[in-house]
């Protein structure tokens, strides 16, 4: 990767709907190079596509951005030295510049209605012709070109691709790609509503900001030889170019809204930390070359390199990224735990049973907003569950009642004071030898009493959460429950 010059890196979505995880990736990656080199990370708005603006769209792109950290050396909002950062307020700049490609040879404008151009598509198809422009309009002489357009008659500028030779292109990613110009078509540069097209901003943008490093998704290799074209056109260095594989199903095929919400804002809303997400966005397409997985921002910073992206497409697995969340959610103190899950608290409860129960579930959790489901076992007033389920095994109805009376006359006679799950169990399974009983026909009706569910946390760390008075009342519940099958 060249460094000669500043490295200037940046990302370029289109606020037409909410942040997609892939172009979140992408922006990492790009934050990533620049950083690496002690470079500029730009954020642009290409909005020239006006039918899909999406304001929610474009709160997702600055939200997400600040969520993952990836902070910015110029942007739309705190501006910079290139500003403005939103391709509608470029304009003038493009006009401009299809006016030197026109000048140049390299551009000419096409008046060609839609239904001209979709009854030429046709006829190609059933001429079995791939689908190009048939360059009627570039017989045009530029006198009556320029006359038709001063009268105000619709057209786009279209980009005049040489007729003989081929593009050859460099990728970071892909080393050397070659196109032929027999394969290329005359795009459209500038639309009839006089917005720009991605291929003319893009290059002019990039050009004008000092871009060194495009990185971007591999949908947009196809447009590569036109950009390398463009920058031709204008006499310009172009940029490096790098593009990231496509994140793939499981299954197989492109990750799309069809298989699940795919936008950055649904991992946050689910509870997905940001350390665990930006591990796991990083090592799909990155390799490390190295049986380490757990990277932070700065450690990336310094080992990040394009050169070890590879080319294949990343399956999306949600399994190793929670993986990954619930290994980072163990990393963290139980009080950091406990502000993390906030959003997914009730703020009624008081904070000393929060902690509790945060520091108990901690272990078992996946994704932050799986603390829901806990709280709500600790602080409904009345447990709900089939009585059946106090039954342990071979036990019968009179033997769970026999058990649960033991287990209140004992929870009655523990010190309240020394109330620990170390100090609960210790009490219970001493008296449980002492007093010859099977651990499972005791330690199961007091599970299910206390959590009405066949699966939770030990009954120790139940109890220990749930006091000493709430947890004797959900025995005495439990009884009354079991009573009617004696």
């Amino acid at each position: 990767m060249a460094t000669q010059k500043r490295v200037r890196t940046r990302f370029a979505p289109s606020p037409t709907g909410l942040l997609h995880i892939g172009g979140a990736r992408t922006a990492l990656y790009a934050w990533l190079v620049a950083k690496h080199f002690a470079g500029d990370f730009l954020l642009r708005l290409e909005d020239t596509d006006q039918a899909r603006y999406s304001p929610e769209g474009l709160k997702s792109i600055f939200d997400g951005l600040d969520w993952l950290g990836l902070k910015r050396d110029e942007d739309p909002v705190i501006g910079g030295p290139h500003a403005p950062y939103i391709q509608s307020e470029r304009k003038d700049m493009y006009h401009a510049a299809a006016k030197v490609l026109i000048n140049k040879g390299h551009a000419y404008r096409c008046f060609c209605t839609s239904e001209r151009l979709e009854f030429m598509r046709k006829e190609q198809q059933v001429q079995h012709l791939p689908p190009k422009y048939d360059r009627t309009c570039l017989k045009l002489a530029p006198e009556e070109s320029d006359k038709r357009a001063a009268a105000g008659e619709a057209n786009v500028i279209r980009m005049r691709i040489p007729d003989e030779g081929a593009v050859v292109c460099q990728d970071i990613i892909r080393g050397k790609i070659e196109f032929k110009m027999g394969d290329l078509d005359d795009t459209v540069l500038m639309k009839s509503d006089g917005m720009p097209t991605y291929h003319l901003a893009m290059a002019v943008d990039d050009h004008e900001m000092e871009i060194s490093h495009v990185i971007r998704g591999e949908e947009w290799l196809p447009s590569l030889p036109k950009h390398v074209l463009l920058y031709q056109f204008f006499g310009w260095d172009a940029p490096e170019f790098a593009h990231l594989s496509l994140f793939l199903n499981p299954g197989g095929g492109k990750l799309s809204k069809r298989k699940g919400s795919v936008s950055l804002q649904s991992f946050i809303k689910a509870g997905y930390l940001r350390e665990a997400l930006i591990n796991f966005m990083v090592l799909l397409g990155w390799n490390p070359k190295s049986e380490r997985e757990f990277f932070s921002l700065d450690d990336l910073i310094q080992l990040f390199d394009l050169a070890n992206v590879n080319k294949a497409g990343a399956v999306f697995e949600t399994e190793k990224l929670d993986w990954f969340n619930g290994q980072y959610i163990r990393r963290k103190s139980p009080e950091e735990v406990l502000e993390l899950c906030r959003p997914w608290l009730p703020g009624d409860q008081e904070d000393a049973l929060l902690l509790k129960i945060v520091t108990i579930e901690q272990g078992r959790l996946v994704k932050l907003s799986d603390i829901q489901t806990s709280v709500v076992m600790f602080t409904e007033t009345q447990v709900n569950y089939d009585p059946k389920l106090l039954i342990w095994k071979k036990m019968t109805p009179p033997v769970v009642v026999d058990r649960l009376k033991w287990l209140i006359q004992h929870v009655s006679e523990m010190n309240e004071a020394d109330w620990t799950v170390q100090a609960i169990e210790t009490s219970l399974k001493e008296h449980i030898a002492a007093d010859g009983l099977a651990t499972g026909e005791v330690l199961w009706p007091l599970r299910v009493a206390l959590s009405g569910r066949q699966n939770s946390p030990s009954p120790f760390e139940l109890a220990w959460v749930l006091g000493q008075e709430k947890t004797l009342s959900r025995l005495q519940a439990a009884q009354g429950l079991i009573q009617p099958l004696v």
